[in-house]
């Protein structure tokens, strides 16, 4: 049985409470870890010690060559390690092998990019209106940063808030999600063997009422990065007040995948199957609002149905498995009350929407693919975010009516559009309030783009530059280099 602990001050330790959680496999329920349960203490100790390597230590005053140095060797560690690390994934989150793979490649990517551009930002020089002075404009770390991770993709979104915090000087304390810390904590000693200093990276287990909230209301935290739900945000939100921390949210979305009658039929339903059915839907980005142009709908459900009528469900480390579990029981009993709602909503339940019936799936938390049509804006099952494998359905005759549709939610994550005709393309890209809009393509990231949503998707954005500059806070520097008196007084 593996036991993973806190890591902090550079040392692993237990909780102050000696309080621990069974982390379960969610394809069958099997305990494969026990993981320290900490708390608010834990936490304290944990701010304590980034706040004295961020003000007494040397990282900051490292220079960002070296800093990105050990980045990269911690790429190079992830990529080492890969076939554990997506073992490890697989067995906390239910994934297939295929996508945790894919993660860790992401992952060393994104440490990898963040390592290459960390001396590239020498500051700006300015043009000084002010005679005899120059000017010039520079970035410094925050300081200490919280940073707060969901289950669905632990380690990447780990690896998007880590790798830019690390390279610009901060110091931080991660708490992952509290039911699937494994790969995380593995991360973390592999930054222990690339050479992160005592102090600088540390990582507290548990929950977020307790960890989660005191790294948001603390004083001695500079900024705070949540990936997470809608409500916990706005709670962070609130509790950053204390001392106006900077943010980082990235809280989901409903996200819309506009099929128009000209876009290639059977390209556009293979990708709006992987849009929503990798991870069994459990994904901030899932395209599970189809929009498809009336005069195909009927076609394209059918052909939606013959596919997901087809899925392959079962264990992550099957190599025939498509999609596997859901994350928890109480994650399923969540989307089963969501398509409950839907049904008496008046949605038209086309194909699951129930557990599957085979018995070797009963233990683990399944749910078959699941098609609704009839579906209009105004239906709760079509604004709120169920994070499964279920798809609505809505139809649309024109463009103008299509993008007002896919902006009808309070969310603006991302998008997705389908055509051939690249103008109407661009248009609908232009019209759609979304962080990213992708034409022909749907759930496509790489480390060099930004990430973040508009509206109640979130604040600031990760990945790209911009998510280098979250972890920075800009200084303007003036120096007169011919003072002289003013002789006002």
């Amino acid at each position: 049985m593996k036991r993973v602990n806190h890591y902090i001050n550079g040392a692993w330790t237990d909780s102050l409470s000696d309080e621990t959680r069974e982390i379960i496999n969610p394809y069958n329920q099997d305990v494969i870890a026990v993981a320290q349960e900490g708390g608010a203490a834990d936490a304290e100790a944990a701010i304590q010690a980034a706040r004295k390597a961020f003000d007494a230590g040397g990282w900051a005053k490292t220079s960002s060559t070296e800093r990105g140095a050990i980045v990269r060797r911690i790429a190079e560690l992830i990529e080492r390690d890969r076939e554990e690390l997506a073992e490890l994934e697989t067995l906390d989150t239910g994934k297939t092998m295929e996508e945790s793979r894919g993660d860790m490649d992401d992952i060393a990517g994104v440490f990898r990019y963040y390592a290459e551009i960390a001396d590239k930002d020498g500051g700006e020089a300015i043009a000084s209106p002010i005679p005899d002075s120059v000017s010039r404009v520079v970035r410094e770390p925050v300081g200490v940063c919280g940073q707060i991770t969901p289950w669905n993709y632990p380690l990447l979104q780990a690896s998007w808030k880590l790798a830019p915090a690390l390279v610009t000087g901060n110091t931080l304390v991660m708490k992952p999600s509290e039911i699937t810390p494994l790969t995380t904590v593995k991360v973390f000693e592999l930054m222990e063997e690339a050479g992160v200093p005592a102090g600088v990276a540390n990582l507290v287990l548990g929950p977020g009422h307790s960890v989660g909230a005191e790294l948001s209301s603390s004083l001695d935290v500079d900024l705070i990065s949540f990936t997470g739900g809608i409500e916990t945000g706005k709670k962070i939100m609130q509790a950053a007040s204390v001392n106006v921390k900077k943010l980082a949210l990235e809280l989901g979305g409903k996200n819309p995948n506009i099929i128009f009658a000209d876009a290639d039929f059977d390209t556009a339903v293979d990708q709006a199957l992987n849009g929503v059915f990798f991870h069994a839907g459990q994904i901030c980005s899932a395209g599970t609002r189809l929009i498809v142009e009336e005069s195909i709908h009927d076609a394209f459900v059918e052909a939606l149905k013959q596919r997901v009528e087809a899925f392959t469900i079962g264990s992550g480390f099957d190599d025939s498995t498509q999609m596997g579990p859901l994350i928890s029981a109480e994650h399923l009993e969540k989307v089963e009350r969501y398509v409950e709602n839907g049904k008496k909503e008046g949605a038209e339940l086309v194909t699951g929407g129930a557990k599957p019936s085979a018995p070797e799936l009963a233990d683990g938390f399944f749910y078959l693919p699941t098609i609704f049509t009839g579906c209009t804006s105004d239906m709760q099952i079509v604004q709120e975010e169920a994070f499964g494998p279920v798809i609505t359905v809505e139809t649309f005759r024109t463009e103008e009516e299509a993008v007002a549709i896919s902006n009808d939610s309070i969310y603006g994550l991302a998008g997705g559009v389908w055509t051939k005709d690249t103008a109407k393309a661009e248009s609908c890209a232009a019209g759609m309030r979304m962080g990213t809009v992708w034409i022909n393509e749907f759930n496509v990231y790489f480390p060099h783009a930004p990430w973040g949503g508009f509206k109640q998707s979130g604040i600031g954005r990760e990945l790209g530059r911009p998510g280098l500059d979250e972890y920075t806070e800009t200084k303007h520097i003036m120096q007169n280099i011919n003072p002289q008196p003013l002789h006002w007084f």
